[in-house]
């Protein structure tokens, strides 16, 4: 047992020994060797007189494991020597490498440095130069001062010399010469002036014209709505000739029921298989012209079933209402409308103004006024609103008296809209004042979509008056030898006579017909005016 222990006693002891010469340095090396011995003696000493009987198979032991921690703990000091070498090339290369990459960002930076102290030197004679040339051209312009002074003085001595001889040669004096020379002037700056505002209105012409093609062509590409040509008659195919009679009834019962429940006329002639409804009011003409065709389909026509469906009719004419303005304003993309307006959105589909749908018309009109809005960086969603309602007291005009302007206004204002719309809607025909920006779009809109060749039609009386108005406003002009008005009078060309109006002149006179159209006449979209002007040199050679 004591073996044993003695045993384990040396082992724990070789190895403490051996853990500490790993981490011994190597000038300590033979200080640790003897104090490991001198511990190793003192211990296997203790151990002999503990235990007697085997003091020497424990020397023997002890020497054993002394010797193979040392060869242990020579080994292990040399690798970590090895280790340390290792690590200290690298660690010299890397502090080489660092240094010589030091040393090479100072030489740049001596490189850039010595670059811009050159080019600052360079900028410093620059300046220079220019400084020397700044003051040897100031020392030029006060010369020049100099000189200037000089010759004026001459000259106001010289003109003073002209004056007295003209005034000597002439006999006239100074005032009369002064007011002589100033007509002169006078006349030559009117032809100047005309010249120069010629230049600058043909320039702000041209720009304005390119802005406005942009404006309206972005605009009416917007609006390709078509168009449908109403009339003041409705017809209706029959199925024979015997329906006629039908139609007709006993002593004409049924014709008179009809036309007192529609309100529509119901004309029967000899046209073959086709009877005609004729009404000034479209929606009435179309209820009339939807029961007609119901009861030529069920067959039983006789009073009673015509007051059935006429009423009929009517009751669906009022959802069908609802729905042509609801889709209307869902095209649109405008909400929140009233109900009430809504359905008088619906009758304007029956609604014409110069052969124009009117509420094709009021769409077109809020197309038109949303893009001009949204160039203008105003709110297109209430442009295109105001210009959607602005014609709704046309539907109710039949009901109210006034201008469809103001009742479309108080229908606005009745059923919730704000005031700037009511304004809009009220002076859209200049019955009010304009007190917003979105009353001139709307005014503009309204005539870009009533202007539209082909959008609506006018009387052959109010278009013969319209043209000779254009040409009577030009012939009150002195000069003016013939007028023309030309393309549905939207242009006037004026022929001037040579003699007494001259180039320039032509150009004002122009301008100044303009402005008594504009100030005198009432017309649709812009009249161009042209003014001729021609001299001719005739001769003949005998």
């Amino acid at each position: 047992m004591t073996y044993a222990i003695v045993l384990i006693i040396g082992l724990l002891l070789g190895l403490s020994l051996a853990g500490v010469y790993l981490y011994l340095q190597k000038k300590k090396e033979e200080e640790l060797k003897i104090s490991a011995q001198r511990e190793a003696e003192e211990i296997l000493t203790t151990a002999k007189e503990k235990a007697n009987i085997i003091i020497l198979s424990a020397e023997e032991r002890a020497k054993e494991i002394v010797f193979q921690a040392e060869k242990l703990a020579h080994q292990k000091i040399q690798q970590a020597e090895e280790q340390i070498k290792v690590e200290l090339s690298k660690h010299k290369e890397e502090l080489d490498k660092e240094y010589e990459r030091k040393i090479r960002d100072l030489s740049q930076r001596e490189e850039r440095i010595q670059q811009k102290e050159e080019l600052l030197t360079k900028r410093e004679l620059e300046f220079s130069k220019r400084e020397e040339n700044f003051e040897r051209k100031l020392h030029e312009i006060e010369a020049l001062k100099n000189t200037l002074e000089l010759e004026k003085r001459e000259i106001e001595q010289l003109s003073m010399k002209i004056k007295e001889e003209l005034e000597r040669i002439a006999g006239l004096t100074e005032r009369e010469a002064r007011e002589l020379i100033l007509k002169k002037v006078e006349d030559e700056m009117l032809e100047e002036k005309a010249r120069v505002i010629m230049k600058v209105e043909n320039e702000i012409k041209e720009e304005a014209k390119r802005k406005a093609q942009e404006i309206i062509a972005y605009a009416t590409a917007k609006a390709a709505i078509p168009f449908v040509t109403e009339q003041s008659v409705s017809v209706v195919q029959l199925p024979n000739e015997e329906m006629k009679g039908r139609i007709i009834g006993r002593e004409g019962r049924n014709i008179r029921t009809f036309e007192n429940l529609t309100g529509v006329d119901l004309l029967i002639d000899d046209t073959p298989e086709v009877v005609v409804l004729s009404c000034h009011d479209p929606l009435r003409r179309e209820i009339a012209k939807i029961a007609l065709e119901r009861l030529i389909a069920d067959g039983r026509i006789h009073p009673t079933r015509i007051e059935e469906i006429v009423k009929q009719v009517e009751e669906e004419m009022e959802q069908h209402l609802l729905e042509v303005g609801e889709r209307a304003c869902f095209e649109l993309g405008v909400y929140g409308v009233h109900p009430e307006i809504i359905k008088l959105l619906g009758k304007l589909k029956y609604r014409t103004s110069y052969s124009q749908n009117v509420l094709q018309h009021s769409m077109e009109t809020a197309i038109i006024c949303s893009a001009l809005a949204g160039e203008l960086g105003l709110d297109p969603k209430k442009a295109k609103r105001i210009a959607l309602l602005h014609d709704i007291g046309k539907a109710a005009s039949y009901e109210q008296e006034g201008p469809h302007a103001l009742i479309g206004a108080d229908l606005a204002r009745k059923y919730g809209e704000d005031e700037e719309i009511v304004n809009a809607i009220a002076s859209h025909h200049e019955d009010i004042p304009i007190t917003t920006l979105y009353g001139i779009l709307l005014q503009v809109s309204d005539a870009l979509s009533g202007a539209r060749p082909g959008a609506r039609r006018e009387l052959l009386e109010a278009y013969i008056k319209r043209i000779k108005e254009l040409e009577n406003v030009a012939y009150s002009f002195p000069g003016v030898e013939k007028a023309y008005a030309i393309q549905a009078g939207r242009e006037i060309r004026v022929i001037v006579d040579s003699k007494t109006i001259s180039d320039e002149r032509a150009y004002l006179l122009a301008k100044e017909i303009a402005g008594k159209i504009e100030r005198e006449l009432t017309y649709p979209g812009i009249i161009k005016i042209t003014v001729l002007r021609e001299t001719r040199a005739i001769e003949y050679a005998r």
